[in-house]
């Protein structure tokens, strides 16, 4: 089996952000030649596949600058430096839905833009909630959307949900609990 691995040589930060970073990568390729990776540093996110105690999933609608257009999501949010997923997941819960889980399962890490960014994005499935206070950022505005799962799973299947950890959570979420009925 051939060696893929490229190689870095330099690494320059483009920009520096509140967020993330940009970079430019000089990389020696499994064939010896050179070539530039750009590339962003994403310190990671968690993705929660909240169950209300209605037993609907928690989807939210929010306007995300990037698509210019409101999107309907599971509730995630990035790592803060320093802090462990499951913590992340704790408090993005909260913040985002006013909720705590007394039940929180990892089911799966993933990737979600390997080709331009190191993000790494936990899920969690988050049962057993009890409400909180909500404790919003000052800079986000979100509705939330209690939808029925068979209804989540058919938006994405209708092209109406079209962002990637929103479409895997709602399609683990759709094996494990329809596995368990």
């Amino acid at each position: 089996m051939a060696d893929l691995k490229e190689i870095t040589r330099s690494s320059e930060i483009i920009f520096q952000g509140r967020l993330l970073d940009v970079r430019k990568d000089e990389v020696e390729l499994p064939n010896g030649k050179t070539s530039t990776r750009e590339w962003i540093n994403h310190p990671g996110a968690v993705c929660l596949i909240p169950i209300l105690p209605n037993g609907k999933i928690a989807l939210i609608r929010q306007y995300r600058y990037p698509v210019q257009s409101e999107m309907i999501e599971l509730p995630a949010g990035k790592l803060e430096k320093g802090e462990k997923p499951e913590a992340c997941a704790v408090r993005e819960l909260e913040e985002e839905i006013g909720y705590h889980s007394n039940k929180l399962t990892f089911i799966t890490h993933i990737h979600p833009a390997i080709g331009f960014a190191s993000e790494k994005m936990w899920i969690y499935l988050a049962e057993d909630l009890e409400k909180t206070d909500l404790n919003r950022d000052e800079d986000e505005f979100i509705e939330l959307i209690p939808t029925s799962l068979a209804d989540a799973v058919e938006m994405v299947w209708s092209g109406k949900i079209t962002d990637v950890k929103t479409i895997i959570g709602l399609l683990w979420a759709d094996r494990l609990l329809n596995d368990h009925l």
